[in-house]
C-alpha cells in the first residue's frame, strides 16, 4: 500500500513538473512563440475564427498563437521597442502559416458559391481572380516562417491607427503604390514601414500589413505544422 502511494505521488508531480499539453506544442529548431520574445505585444489571430476573407477558421489554425523563426521574432522586438518610445507598438494579424492552410485557401478558390467574406473583403475583386491578382498564393512566404501580417496600435488604447483600409482588403487600395488616401493614412503607412525596413524587414506591394525579413533562415522550405 504504501509503496502504492509513492508511486501515485511520483506521478503527480511527474505530471505537474512536464505537462503533456507542453510536450505536444514543442515547436520545430529555429521557431518561437512571437510572445516568448515579446510578452506585451497584441495577438489577433484572424485565421482561427471567422472574421477573414474566407469567413470560416482555416485549417491548420489551432490556436491563437503568433508563430515566427527566432530571427524574425528578435527582429520584430526591434521594431515594436523603436515604436513603444513613441507609444505605440505592433499588433499580429498572422505570422507562420502552415501549408495546410494555404491548401485551404486554394480548394476554397475554386468554389465559386463560396462567397462569405466578399462583402467585407473583397467586394471589387472577383474570386477567381484573386491568385492571379497575387493577393493569394498557392505557395505563400508565410509558410517559410519569417514573414508576418501586423499593424500598429496605440499602446494606451490599443486602437490600431488608420492605414486606409483594414487588414485582409483584397483591392487596389491596400497596396503601397495607392496614393488616394488622407495625409494621417498615409503617414501611418510610412511609419510602420519606415520602422519594418529598419530592422531588416522587406514590404509586399500589394498589402500595407504584410512584411518578410530579408535574410530569412528558411527561403525554400515550407513548414506544415499546426498552429497551437
Amino acid at each position: 500500500m504504501t509503496k502504492f502511494v509513492f508511486i501515485a505521488s511520483f506521478l503527480i508531480k511527474l505530471t505537474a513538473s512536464t505537462p503533456f499539453q507542453q510536450i505536444s506544442k514543442q515547436l520545430p529548431d529555429g521557431f518561437v512563440y512571437v510572445r516568448d520574445i515579446i510578452p506585451h505585444i497584441e495577438v489577433d489571430l484572424r485565421y482561427c475564427g471567422h472574421h477573414n476573407f474566407i469567413g470560416k477558421p482555416i485549417q491548420g489554425y489551432l490556436e491563437p498563437q503568433a508563430i515566427l523563426t527566432k530571427q524574425a521574432a528578435e527582429a520584430l522586438a526591434k521594431v515594436e521597442k523603436e515604436l513603444n518610445k513613441n507609444n505605440m507598438g505592433l499588433k499580429i494579424y498572422d505570422g507562420y502559416r502552415p501549408q495546410s492552410a494555404v491548401n485551404h485557401f486554394v480548394n476554397w478558390s475554386k468554389d465559386p458559391k463560396d462567397t462569405l467574406g466578399k462583402a467585407e473583403f473583397y467586394p471589387t475583386e472577383d474570386k477567381h481572380l484573386l491568385f492571379k491578382r497575387g493577393y493569394i498564393a498557392s505557395k505563400s512566404g508565410h509558410s517559410r516562417g519569417s514573414t508576418v501580417d501586423l499593424t500598429i496600435i496605440m499602446l494606451d488604447s490599443k486602437i490600431e491607427l488608420d492605414m486606409g483600409s483594414p487588414f485582409d482588403f483584397l483591392g487596389e487600395i491596400s497596396g503601397h503604390l495607392y496614393t488616394k488616401l488622407s495625409p494621417e493614412q498615409l503617414t501611418n503607412r510610412k511609419i510602420l514601414r519606415a520602422a519594418m525596413e529598419k530592422h531588416g524587414f522587406k514590404a509586399y506591394s500589394k498589402e500595407w500589413w504584410h512584411y518578410t525579413l530579408n535574410n530569412e533562415p528558411f527561403k525554400d522550405k515550407y513548414f506544415d505544422f499546426p498552429v497551437q
